[in-house]
């Protein structure tokens, strides 16, 4: 998760594609579902993770949406 973030803030990496940040939020996206499954049952003892997967979600978002606009 750290790296995406990373990542995204190296805007000049040329690696970084939008096709590789669209299957990187599938993957968050379905990470994100999973833990809320597993909070809901009450199986989920690290609840921060959600904070994180969250704000990696948005940063993901906010990456491709600027990259639409340029």
């Amino acid at each position: 998760m750290n790296n995406i973030i990373k990542l995204l803030n190296q805007k000049k990496n040329d690696a970084i594609t939008v096709t590789s940040l669209q299957s990187e939020l599938l993957k968050v996206l379905r990470e994100h579902f999973n833990l809320r499954i597993q909070a809901k049952s009450g199986q989920l003892k690290q609840l921060h993770l959600l904070k994180k997967v969250r704000r990696n979600i948005a940063s993901i978002k906010r990456y491709l949406s600027h990259t639409k606009k340029v």
